[in-house]
């Protein structure tokens, strides 16, 4: 059975992804309890707000330290949003801050000037089709983007984004003003999205489905 953990970093609405995990599995709890978190077969880390805040809510709880732990257990964590940014070095949000170190790469602000010359509006609101990246077949998470495909269209809100140094880590992109912006990023058991599958339609659900069902 699975047990399945969103942990609360204290700045999210957790209740619309809870009711998404519902839908397919009843056995979910929020919590900051690293116990807990240490012992589940799926976890789910959610985040929006300030990088550097969030952060301070993680180490202040100890749960930067057992997020990292889970590398251990080889449990699949899925962070979105800022969750996904968080795994990251560092970002430039309100000055640099430092973040859990999980992905090398750094969390940089939206380009605001489009390929085309046009000045692009931030943050970025809207619902947009994602591109796979192709060698990413393979990966363990290859399970978790098999119901994305060329037309579907997903839920993004954010001013900043994730650039990890190893581009083999980026399973997804979507096209803003022409730049290509990661989507989908992954690394041993961690994988992130920039958007919201909770906020998605039906194609996040399966999103959520699909990340129930992996081993």
């Amino acid at each position: 059975m699975n047990k399945i953990i969103i942990v609360d970093t204290g700045s999210s609405n957790i209740l619309s992804l809870k009711r998404a995990i519902e839908i397919f599995d009843s056995n979910v709890e929020v919590t900051t309890n690293p116990i807990k978190i240490l012992s589940a077969n799926k976890i789910f880390f959610p985040g929006v707000g300030a990088f550097k805040k969030v952060m301070e809510n993680l180490e202040k709880n100890k749960l930067a330290e057992t997020l990292i732990k889970t590398r251990e257990k080889k449990t699949p964590l899925l962070g979105i949003c800022l969750g996904l940014q968080l795994f990251f070095e560092t970002s430039e949000e309100f000055g640099t801050s430092k973040g859990l170190g999980i992905i090398k790469g750094s969390v940089k602000k939206l380009p605001s000037i489009s390929e085309d010359n046009e000045r692009l509006k931030i943050p970025n609101m809207g619902w947009f089709k994602i591109d796979l990246n192709n060698q990413f077949i393979n990966n363990k998470f290859s399970n978790f983007i098999k119901s994305i495909n060329k037309n579907n269209l997903y839920y993004f809100v954010h001013s900043y984004f994730v650039d990890p140094i190893e581009k083999e880590n980026i399973a997804a992109t979507y096209n803003f003003g022409g730049h290509k912006i990661p989507a989908i990023v992954s690394k041993d058991n961690f994988i992130g999205c920039q958007f919201h599958p909770e906020k998605s339609g039906k194609k996040g659900l399966e999103i959520i489905s699909d990340f129930l069902k992996l081993s």
